[in-house]
């Protein structure tokens, strides 16, 4: 039986074939004006690189198969979010946060951040990193330089309401702050029912935020089932499971609150088209070739990559680089079937192609 269940979360559908490492989109301009992006280090592009802190990735093996090398994603080649954006018919990846200039704000921003939470303290024990309420922040005045820059408040609104925007963050509010009863009080404090219901909540109202800087496509992640990682693995071990249980089971409680609470997010907003993107869903299909979750680097003790010149042929068959971030082949598997999805499990009320048309 645990092999079964092990089977169905490493399982894939593993179309990917060498071609697809580069995904080639055959239009000549992107199906969206703009693109932005919030999140933890799943999506980070550099904007921690210049952060005090132990949450860096901008050092050999990451970005072995990137095409611009080490750049601060914490896998060895795109992450979800640039192969989202390649699928939206952007020809470059969209700059962090840390390095955007005026020249490109029009086209969006990555704002995200890898340690980062919807709490504002979590990750802090790691030293710098970029929250969500901080991100929101940061595209604050982002809005507000392109307002000064268009110089026309009708022609800029419309321009926000016609981007896509994606956010991935949570899994830091587990895996560093509730997770961690030695240095954070919120494992005390709340059962895992009632973490979620707060986390939900703040959450919540951070996405709100997002709509009232004028965001309308706007697609939430779900959690993956982080207890299923290398790293939670090794402190937490299984009792024989393939996956720590009780980690995984406090994710499916997240997920089954927030799920809900996009929904309501559109009811009471008209113009409004948030979707739910099902991680867990998307990871858990069976079919095709199974990937490992042997890590792909010489891990250090907080599960991020040893810095080496090394690197391990296994990526290409794992779905892990590290002891918490997927290889590129694992997010290929995400992105597509976040944009084009097979099932309304994947992504509900519509995937991101069909956000794009909305």
């Amino acid at each position: 039986m645990a092999n079964c269940q092990l089977n169905l979360f490493l399982s894939i559908y593993f179309f990917v074939v060498l071609a697809d490492f580069q995904i080639h989109v055959a239009i000549s301009k992107p199906q969206v004006p703009c693109y932005f992006i919030f999140g933890d280090s799943l999506f980070d592009s550099g904007n921690n690189n210049q952060l005090v802190s132990t949450v860096k990735s901008d050092y050999p093996p990451y970005g072995t198969d990137f095409p611009q090398g080490v750049t601060g994603r914490f896998t060895n080649g795109r992450t979800i979010a640039d192969i989202i954006g390649e699928l939206l018919g952007f020809k470059e990846y969209i700059p962090s946060y840390a390095t955007v200039t005026d020249q490109h704000i029009s086209q969006g921003v990555n704002y995200a951040s890898g340690g980062s939470g919807i709490r504002e303290e979590t990750g802090s024990h790691m030293g710098g990193r970029i929250s969500l309420d901080k991100q929101l922040l940061n595209h604050h005045s982002i809005v507000s330089r392109l307002f000064h820059l268009q110089q026309n408040t009708t022609f800029t609104r419309e321009h926000l309401s016609k981007c896509i925007y994606i956010v991935n963050i949570g899994s830091n509010d587990y895996i560093n702050n509730y997770l961690k009863p030695k240095i954070y009080t919120t494992s005390h404090m709340y059962t895992t029912n009632q973490y979620a219901k707060i986390l939900v909540r703040q959450y919540s109202r951070q996405l709100k935020g997002l709509y009232d800087l004028g965001g309308r496509k706007i697609a939430v992640f779900g959690l993956g089932l982080i207890g299923c990682s290398p790293a939670e693995i090794s402190i937490f071990g299984t009792e024989g499971r393939p996956c720590v249980k009780s980690i995984n089971d406090a994710v499916r409680l997240f997920n089954n609150k927030l799920k809900p609470v996009v929904d309501e997010l559109n009811a009471y907003n008209s113009d409004a088209k948030f979707t739910f993107i099902n991680v867990t869903s998307i990871s858990t299909q069976q079919g095709g070739k199974v990937l490992t979750n042997v890590p792909s680097c010489i891990l250090r003790a907080d599960g991020q990559c040893a810095q080496t010149t090394l690197t391990s042929p296994v990526r290409t068959i794992s779905m892990y680089y590290d002891g918490y971030h997927p290889t590129e082949v694992s997010n290929i598997h995400t992105a597509k079937l976040s944009y084009n999805s097979t099932s309304r499990m994947d992504a509900s009320p519509y995937d991101i192609s069909h956000l794009v048309r909305l």
